[in-house]
């Protein structure tokens, strides 16, 4: 069976939450520290799929996720860069998603880049987010949403300070363009009918630009994806599921369901 490698290092607090979803979907994941990989005792090369969870990894000293993401393209260099261009899946989820923008990996409109094409700017309220939000599903080019057709309304919460989600400003209009030409941007803040936020707060919980929420790599293989989808797989996780009478499976599970399709 396929592996997949949940990372882990200080500060990173939804591993194994993400892991728990993942062994009732019949997975074969592992929560790896760090530090496995950067003292030789495991091998990126060894797992089948990469998922960087979310949390506050290194305390986001400098930035979110910078600090993880310099020990991927510095010290483990070689193995990052050949598991991302031979395209195995990997998912970052708030945190991650820092740490993949951080590492070059998002936009990847020319591959991986050197110095990041993209940041995730501090949030538009100047304050830590913690709420419900929705989204909509503009794109099925990720390989992480095979089981989520285009247009699905889903709802997830976000925990972020940082969750911003900005292009360079000299030519911000030109790399849209560019990212919805090549169905790149796969989830957008919207309201609970599917309409835009178009930026308003507190629907857009952040200011990311064009209320992007997810976006992947032109390949399909990388998603960066603010929200947390681990705590959005089911019914009781949501905050009104006994007024609502929800029940079973929500929307969030159907991430972790196309990437074991996708493995499988």
């Amino acid at each position: 069976m396929k592996r997949i490698c949940i990372m882990r290092v200080a500060g990173t607090n939804r591993d194994y939450d993400t892991y728990d979803i993942l062994s009732y979907l019949g997975a074969n994941s592992e929560v790896v520290h760090m530090n496995e990989f950067l003292r030789g005792r495991k091998s990126l090369l060894d797992y089948d799929a990469f998922i960087f969870p979310g949390g506050f990894s290194y305390g986001d000293r400098i930035r979110s996720g910078a600090i993880w993401a310099k020990q991927l393209i510095y010290k483990l260099s070689k193995d990052f860069r050949k598991i991302a261009d031979e395209g195995r899946p990997i998912l970052g989820i708030c945190n991650g998603m820092q740490v993949v923008v951080e590492a070059g990996l998002i936009p990847g409109l020319r591959g991986i880049s050197e110095y990041p094409e993209a940041a995730m700017g501090v949030n538009a309220s100047s304050k830590f987010e913690c709420r419900w939000v929705y989204l909509r599903s503009f794109s099925k080019a990720s390989l992480f949403t095979s089981k989520i057709p285009k247009g699905t309304i889903i709802r997830v919460p976000v925990a972020h300070g940082e969750g911003r989600f900005l292009l360079p400003k000299e030519n911000e209009k030109e790399l849209l363009r560019k990212l919805e030409k090549n169905d790149q941007i796969i989830f957008r803040y919207c309201d609970e009918n599917g309409g835009l936020a178009d930026g308003k707060y507190p629907l857009n919980p952040n200011g990311a630009f064009s209320d992007i929420a997810g976006v992947c790599n032109p390949e399909g293989n990388v998603l960066a994806f603010m929200p947390h989808a681990e705590d959005a797989c089911f019914s009781y996780q949501h905050p009104d599921w006994t007024r609502k009478g929800l029940k079973g499976e929500m929307g969030g599970i159907l991430l972790f369901k196309s990437l074991i399709s996708h493995l499988r």
